[in-house]
């Protein structure tokens, strides 16, 4: 139009997104010439265009033609500012200053160098799993480049139901320079454009289990944040690689055995006659970490607990069982496990606990203390607590705190059995776990005894430990916890008591190396068998052990039992041949009496021989019978002692474990003789034969031979079968046995795992328990 101007505005983000399209809605303003321009600020257009009402233009007309038009392009963009913008292009020029996290990765693939210097790549996961007290990394990316000038940026780790600052529950990790090992912090390594990758240290005494994660991103401006959320957990677990880590343990064969090692060697038996068998542990396996996080969540120990491995083991202890906490396994020493797994039939934790985690915590059944050792093994090495699986043989258990174990008589000399509670188990199994203990004088950490078997509460729960070793060892039982009951286990003398007339008792007798005999557990980076008695007592009959028995005795219910010294000069000892008896067989022992001294002496030997239980509780005597014995001055007499198959075939329960007790009274000198010796009816291995080359993927073959030792028919006989790495436990259901007939099986399976690995199998028969075998594989990379 003659004497005007148009003048054209577009609405696009043209100019500030180089190649963006061109206006397609335009605003025309009129001017007549001579007119002076008045220009609009960038602030008064975006209001007008917020609220057109409040701010009405003079003037404005649309038109279809226009003679003249002028393009106006917007503000002039801040350097620097890159990055995709809202397509309205009106947002707030802070908004667009703001960094944003767009992803994280954990970093956490088991070939890589978080799990691999972390020493959790054999935990069969994808999850990030990390040890405290050690820096790992992570890789961030942003919608922009990180600076340093402009931006601030934290972490945050959560753990537990509510996370608290206070308790440790809640870690803010703030960016820092220099990391230290003392403090939660995070570095930057390495950036590229928007991508850079940060190195985290963290605590040695931070709380273990699981941890989510958030990055906190925001300008110095102190604008509202950005936090982004990680869909992924991070797994703490204990570090015995760090020395500031209270489980550290500096021997790196033994972290290996007790940390890494997820099969091992359990003992059983007698101390004359030692069984072993094979445990997987399986700590590594798939489900097992979670399965074991689950233990401490169905616990009643909060979270900021899980930093102190004296309050973890001592939950552990509890949750093993189900005594009174609905924990992992049911105890049951009845015999008839038929609505669920014998405990002798089980030769791994892997089933146990992933059973146990699946089924929401419903208890498995059934456990015995090699059962419940095992499993705790497992726990323990998984949460990265050294640990190891320890049998004790001719084990005491004190029911009274007497630190005695007592045997009562009545005037005839015939055991008192409601008196009796006292027992000694043929063998005990229970753990050893590596830790300090600064929660004791100097000089207690390292080994320390920790039993999950239900026999007594502690504080009103059935657990027991972490109980010093060497407290134990040097008689310090007033020290936490449980020092007693352990130390009773191994190192309590054995008091005969006789009732008087008058109802009272009489102590007669006293075996000062009754109990707490061949301690043993496997050996480091071997299968051989190592005994550790020394580390549990001091040598049998020397002045330590002596003192040491006297300053237990003295915080026990009975202090003064010491006060009365017996004289003796007539021993009694019973003693068996190469491995013992056979089950099947007779069984045949010796008992050696001598006279110690110048003059001729007489007794009455009353022998009884019982059916017991391994924990030493006695189903019933068998056999009963007396031997009159002379004894010329100094003269050892041995006497052939012998029990008929016949008489104990249809008699026996779990372990095939017999207690002979003998006792009598020397005529001259009213001595009184007593000894009990436990033994059990040796049962024969599975013979396990590896058939071809063992390789990776590829189908192999394993013979498993096993010939029944009885005259008389197995019935329902079960094969259980598993090798980690090699294939999954399973049942094979093999039928009746017939009297002294071989049975072989041939297992097909194709390794999925290189190394060397184990496939273990056991029988499981009600008439006859602990036979097992194992074959020893080398499993080759394709």
């Amino acid at each position: 139009m003659p004497g005007e101007r148009l003048t054209v505005r577009g609405t696009s983000d043209m100019g500030r997104f180089p190649g963006a399209a061109p206006p397609t809605k335009v605003e025309l303003s009129i001017h007549k010439e001579g007119e002076k321009k008045t220009e609009d600020s960038a602030c008064r257009r975006w209001f007008r265009k917020m609220c057109p009402c409040c701010c009405k233009c003079q003037n404005i007309t649309t038109y279809d033609v226009t003679d003249k038009v002028e393009l106006v392009n917007p503000p002039t963009p801040i350097p620097g500012l890159d990055g995709p913008k809202p397509e309205n292009g009106d947002s707030n020029e802070m908004e667009v200053m703001k960094l944003s996290v767009c992803s994280v990765d954990l970093l956490s693939s088991r070939t890589g160098k978080n799990r691999q210097e972390h020493h959790t790549d054999l935990h069969n996961s994808e999850k990030l799993i990390i040890r405290r007290g050690q820096t790992f990394q992570i890789e961030l990316e942003f919608n922009r480049p990180f600076r340093a000038d402009t931006h601030k940026l934290h972490l945050e780790l959560r753990t537990g139901p509510l996370p608290l600052v206070s308790k440790g529950t809640h870690i803010i990790i703030p960016l820092v320079d220099t990391l230290d090992n003392k403090q939660w912090g995070a570095k930057i390594e390495e950036q590229n454009n928007n991508k850079f990758t940060l190195s985290v240290s963290s605590t040695a005494n931070a709380v273990i289990g699981l941890y989510g994660l958030t990055v906190t991103t925001s300008t110095l401006k102190n604008e509202n944040p950005n936090i982004y959320t990680s869909s992924k957990n991070i797994i703490m677990l204990f570090n015995p690689w760090c020395a500031e880590d209270t489980v550290f343990l500096d021997d790196e064969e033994e972290r290996k055995e007790y940390v890494l090692n997820d099969t091992g060697r359990i003992y059983y038996g007698t101390e004359k006659q030692i069984g072993v068998r094979t445990w997987n542990f399986g700590q590594f396996h798939e489900g097992i970490l979670e399965a074991c996080l689950f233990v401490l969540e169905k616990s009643d120990m909060p979270p900021s607990g899980r930093g102190d491995p004296v309050n973890v083991v001592r939950v552990i202890s509890a949750m093993i069982n189900a005594q009174d906490d609905y924990g992992v396994l049911i105890g049951s020493w009845t015999g008839n496990y038929s609505d669920g797994v014998s405990p002798a039939a089980w030769s791994s934790s892997v089933e146990i606990l992933k059973k146990y985690h699946s089924s929401n915590g419903m208890p498995v059944s059934y456990g015995q203390c090699w059962v419940f050792s095992g499993v705790t093994t497992s726990v323990l090495r998984c949460l990265g607590i050294p640990a190891r699986s320890v049998t004790n043989f001719q084990s005491a258990h004190d029911t009274d705190v007497s630190l005695t174990t007592d045997v009562y008589f009545d005037e005839n000399m015939d055991p008192i059995d409601y008196l009796n509670s006292d027992s000694v188990w043929n063998f005990h199994v229970w753990n050893d776990c590596w830790m300090a203990r600064p929660d004791l004088p100097h000089g207690h950490g390292g080994w320390q005894a920790v039993d999950s078997t239900p026999q007594e509460t502690s504080q009103g729960t059935f657990r027991c430990g972490p109980a010093s070793v060497t407290a134990i060892r040097s008689g310090q039982v007033y020290l936490k916890h449980d020092t007693p009951f352990v130390f009773a286990e191994v190192n309590s003398d054995k008091i005969f008591w006789q009732r008087n007339l008058d109802g009272t008792f009489s102590q007669i007798q006293s075996e000062k190396k009754a109990v707490g005999h061949c301690i043993s557990t496997k050996a480091v980076g071997s299968d051989e068998r190592h005994d550790i008695t020394h580390l549990y007592k001091h040598q049998e009959g020397s002045e330590e052990e002596r003192i040491a028995v006297e300053t237990a005795s003295r915080f026990g219910s009975k202090p003064y039992v010491y006060s009365s010294p017996m004289a003796e000069d007539v021993s009694i000892e019973v003693k068996m041949e190469g491995e013992g008896p056979r089950m099947g067989t007779d069984a045949h022992l010796s008992i050696v009496l001598k006279n110690l001294s110048s003059e001729p002496r007489k007794t009455t030997l009353h022998s009884h021989v019982a059916v017991m239980y391994y924990t030493g509780v006695v189903k019933g005597t068998i056999k009963k019978e007396q031997l009159p014995v002379e004894l010329l001055p100094n003269e050892e007499r041995k006497i052939e002692w012998i029990l008929p198959y016949q008489q104990y075939q249809n008699q026996l329960v779990d372990q095939a474990a017999l207690m002979l007790t003998l006792s009598g009274r020397v005529n001259e000198t009213k001595q009184v003789l007593a000894n009990q010796t436990t033994f059990r009816l040796l049962t024969p291995d599975l013979i396990v034969t590896p058939l071809g080359k063992a390789v990776v993927g590829k189908e192999m073959a394993a013979k498993i031979t096993f010939t029944n030792p009885l005259p008389g028919m197995l019935m329902g006989v079960v094969f259980r079968v598993e090798g980690l790495g090699l294939q999954k436990g399973h049942e094979v259901f093999v039928g009746d046995v017939s009297g002294h007939s071989t049975v072989t099986l041939t297992e097909h399976f194709i390794p999925t795992q290189p190394g060397p690995r184990k496939l273990v199998a056991s029988l499981d028969c009600k008439q006859l328990t602990q036979v097992h075998g194992v074959a020893d594989i080398i499993v080759l990379e394709q």
